[in-house]
């Protein structure tokens, strides 16, 4: 099971499930969700409350994302170069999604900070949903926590081979 918790800007399209108090059983933790509008298009931001790896995708129908959820988390592991194995293993676990509010100021902290830097990767006028990979490239690289000691500094793209390895080859 996945928790997705939706901000207090998406908490009308999708509102709290009635398990909500629940917590992820996934190598990735819960997904926190965000809307955000770049150059007038709208877009969702995902972020990993583990791992802190991100997902950009357009926002279309919004109230279908539970159903979305694994298929994309499971397309941005493949972008990210995860085992075939792995991926299949987290996409399995996601199984039900349940949402929530969000839980972490930690994480929407993260979610401001890519918000604001997701601009500066996308030509005025010059992108589509095919550019959106390359955003999801650019923040990967992202050191998150910077602020605190070193071995609090989160890579999201060094993070989600290391949870995902120890999680599913644990099991």
């Amino acid at each position: 099971m996945v928790v997705l918790r939706a901000t207090q800007k998406l908490a009308k399209v999708l509102p709290p499930s009635a398990d909500a108090a629940a917590e992820s059983d996934t190598a990735l933790g819960d997904w926190y969700v965000n809307r955000l509008i770049v150059d007038r298009q709208p877009l969702l931001l995902l972020v990993s409350a583990r791992s802190l790896l991100a997902i950009v995708t357009p926002a279309r129908e919004v109230r279908e994302l539970p159903k979305r959820l694994p298929s994309l988390v499971a397309a941005r592991l493949k972008r990210l170069g995860i085992a075939g194995a792995l991926v299949a293993a987290e996409k399995a676990a996601m199984d039900p999604v349940v949402v929530a509010r969000t839980a972490d100021r930690s994480v929407v902290g993260i979610m401001v900070d890519y918000a604001k830097m997701i601009p500066d990767y996308l030509p005025v006028g010059g992108w589509d949903a095919t550019t959106l990979p390359f955003v999801e490239a650019k923040l990967e690289e992202n050191p998150c926590h910077a602020a605190g000691p070193a071995d609090s500094v989160i890579f999201p793209d060094k993070a989600t081979p290391s949870l995902l390895s120890s999680r599913w080859h644990a099991a």
